[in-house]
């Protein structure tokens, strides 16, 4: 389990994921976390792997990649600390839509479905905050991909 601290719990509140919550809801939250760390090069989740949790990002960079029609691996983003990524699985319960791996030495705090369903018991406000919280975040990256869309197209038919 993770270690509760006055800098994690700092750090944690300042990431999109937790903010808002109170100081018992959050606390309550970490001490569901599982601290997770990984090499440069380790791949921390495979696209179309089944997925059952998330992570956020604590320390180092890691790249989002998907593989392209001829198998060759497409960079789709890069993850610092503070971004959350695999959330995607709990609301949907699919299979990882992505690969990630590790740039640098990286340390991840791993939420499962199984404890965000023993927080929705415990806590449904608080619940409902971070399911709210996740909501947003998938809505900015929405917003960011239809802008790549846009410039996309507006590139092809430029040509």
């Amino acid at each position: 389990m993770a270690v509760s601290s006055p800098e994690l719990k700092a750090f944690l509140l300042a990431t999109p994921f937790f903010g808002g919550l109170s100081d018992r809801s959050l606390d309550l939250l970490i001490s569901m976390l599982v601290e997770r760390r990984f090499e440069v090069g380790a791949a921390i989740v495979a696209e179309g792997e089944p997925g059952r949790s998330m992570f956020v990002v604590h320390s180092g960079r890691l790249v989002v990649s998907r593989l392209g029609h001829s198998g060759r691996s497409i960079r789709m983003a890069g993850l610092e600390p503070g971004d959350f990524f695999g959330e995607m699985t709990l609301i949907e319960m699919q299979n990882r839509s992505a690969s990630v791996a590790a740039q640098s030495p990286t340390v991840l705090f791993e939420l499962t479905a199984r404890n965000l369903y023993t927080y929705y018991k415990a806590d449904i406000h608080a619940y409902v905050l971070v399911m709210q919280n996740i909501n947003r975040e998938l809505c900015r990256r929405l917003r960011r991909a239809d802008d790549r869309i846009a410039e996309l197209l507006m590139h092809q038919a430029e040509q």
